[in-house]
């Protein structure tokens, strides 16, 4: 019960066993229908819908202002509980088997017709729900969503508050660091041509906690990161942020899954038993592609670059002869023409030059390419692939980069198509063992493959600067159905061997002190080792919620535009302000 001055009950709450109470309601006209001078209206509050009844012979009074109300009108309504008759119970509502006859009504205020319909049911075009979002947020499947985030949030902090962590704040206005992502920055209006950057994340600022002695922290931190947008990418998003100081991986580990587990039992009463299975990211690689695989479904790349160069095929030995791979893919399903033509589509959308093919029969491979394979390429094709008869072998022939990222891509595509997987199934997986460096093509240098505070695992510690591309770092990425949910690593806690990597990175001493002395700094008072994850938070409430779409478990997110529609922001300021921010503007204002 939720009893204020102006309700005794929400919508959603009465039954049978408030038979002939007297109660007060309030909540928003949602549908209304008139009998033959009974008027039946449904009352929409957050909690659910109730019937409420306007009969002559209870109130004429009160059905004479039923019959002015509107949908969307808020009102306040007073009456007895009643059983509804029989056979016009609804079973689909917590509170079907009853309605209220009402005695008094008092519109607390009126509506104009609203510009969306507040119903699940009805599609509407993302622009249209994002002006109008504070009437998107009344509908029910909205106002479900944002209270799982609500269950999610509380099951996380249970959990984490039973471990001793504690909740802390770390600032929202940071020096500018390099992060892997454009900053959002802010003017300094007294400290005239400098700026504070917006946190992309709260990485250096939860080290400094486990220095100053708060070892076991987390927040729920607003990151943001100007960068272009998708699905599941916004401006400013919601992390799970957690750090423990004197870990190894394996406490992250039992922490990050502790904390999945709670919010997955609290918020769709599943329970997860047992621990994640682990992938590491080489093996991850080279059978599936990329790092985050889909594990509801077995389909593997396989590489036949060894096989298919002793064939007569120039395109595959061209690529094979110039560093390149030649991966297969074999969908356990017969594939039309027609369809094998959308998936050489899909593969160029993808950026590969297309997809070679042949059909798997009882007398060998078949296809317009079959003749540039002798009989033992055949062979052993089939045999290293494992493929049946009746099946498809899909290849993609290039550099290593591109055939993995675009086999992964069509793998996942595959899966969907045919039905290879339960879309109701949770997969969670550890991927780890990631290098510490990639090279970076454009700048020809190395770069953080993670981020540069990772500590490479012990046994390489002697090669990084010999050969960085085989150095191994303690690092982790929690990946749920083909999804990174979250990522982590046990950071670097040693001033030496964090300028080591800077410099690797492209900061040396001189400009590593200028962008992170306060960090390097605090190393030297006895930084103890440490390490944690952040979770994308909005990520895993929508795959919770059935959606792929952060924006439909966040209230106010912006458009593909990184814009608001409902309240016009990015938006212009006055020429006073931008005088004492100390900025001119090199934009010429549109007109009108």
């Amino acid at each position: 019960m939720l009893n204020t001055k102006l309700r005794t009950n929400t919508c959603g709450e009465l039954s049978k066993k408030d038979l002939d109470s007297n109660v007060t309601l309030c909540g928003w006209v949602s549908t209304r229908r008139d009998h033959g001078g009974i008027i039946f209206i449904d009352l929409r509050d957050r909690y659910g819908i109730t019937q409420i009844v306007f009969d002559p012979d209870v109130s004429g009074e009160a059905l004479k202002t039923a019959e002015q109300l509107r949908r969307e009108d808020n009102i306040q309504v007073k009456g007895h509980v009643k059983a509804r008759k029989e056979g016009m119970t609804n079973a689909k509502l917590k509170t079907g088997e009853i309605e209220i006859f009402i005695d008094k009504i008092n519109i607390l205020n009126k509506s104009e017709t609203p510009p969306i319909e507040i119903e699940d049911r009805i599609e509407l075009s993302e622009d249209i729900r994002l002006k109008y979002r504070y009437l998107d947020l009344r509908r029910p499947l909205m106002q479900k969503h944002i209270k799982i985030r609500h269950i999610a949030m509380q099951a996380a902090r249970k959990f984490l508050c039973e471990h001793s962590f504690l909740e802390i704040q770390t600032p929202m206005l940071v020096k500018a660091t390099p992060e892997g992502a454009r900053d959002y920055v802010v003017p300094s209006r007294v400290n005239p041509g400098k700026f504070y950057a917006l946190p992309q994340s709260p990485q250096l600022y939860k080290q400094l906690l486990m220095i100053s002695g708060f070892d076991r922290y987390f927040q729920f931190p607003i990151c943001l990161r100007d960068e272009d947008l998708r699905q599941d990418r916004q401006p400013e998003f919601t992390q799970l942020d957690l750090e423990m100081a004197f870990v190894e991986e394996e406490d992250i580990y039992d922490i990050g899954e502790g904390s999945i587990k709670a919010m997955m039992k609290e918020t769709l009463d599943i329970d997860i038993k047992g621990s994640f299975p682990r992938l590491k990211y080489k093996e991850s690689m080279d059978r599936f592609g990329c790092d985050k695989p889909d594990m509801r479904f077995s389909l593997e790349l396989t590489d036949v670059s060894e096989i298919v160069k002793d064939s007569d095929f120039g395109v595959f030995k061209s690529v094979v002869e110039s560093g390149g791979i030649i991966k297969c893919i074999n969908p356990e399903k017969d594939i039309s023409r027609k369809e094998i033509d959308r998936y050489i589509s899909f593969c160029q959308e993808c950026g590969s030059k297309g997809m070679a093919w042949m059909r798997v029969t009882e007398k060998g491979l078949d296809s317009n390419i079959a003749k540039y394979f002798n009989d033992d390429v055949q062979k052993r094709l089939i045999d290293k692939i494992g493929a049946k008869p009746g099946t498809v072998l899909m290849f993609i022939a290039d550099k290593p980069a591109r055939c993995n990222e675009t086999l992964a891509k069509l793998r996942n595509k595959l899966g969907a198509d045919l039905e290879l997987y339960d879309k109701k199934e949770f997969n969670f997986l550890w991927v780890v063992d990631f290098p510490l460096f990639e090279f970076d093509d454009e700048r020809n240098s190395w770069a953080p493959a993670h981020h540069m505070f990772t500590m490479p695992k012990k046994e390489h510690w002697d090669i990084i600067e010999s050969d960085p591309g085989k150095v191994l770092a303690q690092c982790y990425d929690l990946v749920l159905n083909g999804v990174e949910l979250a990522s982590g690593s046990i950071r670097c806690n040693n001033i030496e061997m964090q300028e080591r990597i800077m410099k690797m990175v492209g900061f040396p001493k001189e400009k590593a002190q200028e962008r992170f002395g306060f960090l390097l700094e605090a190393f030297k008072y006895g930084a103890p080792p440490h390490g944690g994850i952040g979770f994308g938070f909005d990520r895993f409430i929508a795959m919770v919620c059935g959606h792929h779409d952060i924006r439909e478990v966040m209230l106010f997110p912006k458009n593909k535009s990184a814009q608001c529609p409902m309240d016009g922001s990015p938006s212009e300021i006055p020429d006073e302000q931008m005088k004492e921010l100390h900025i001119k503007l090199d934009v010429v204002k549109k007109s009108g």
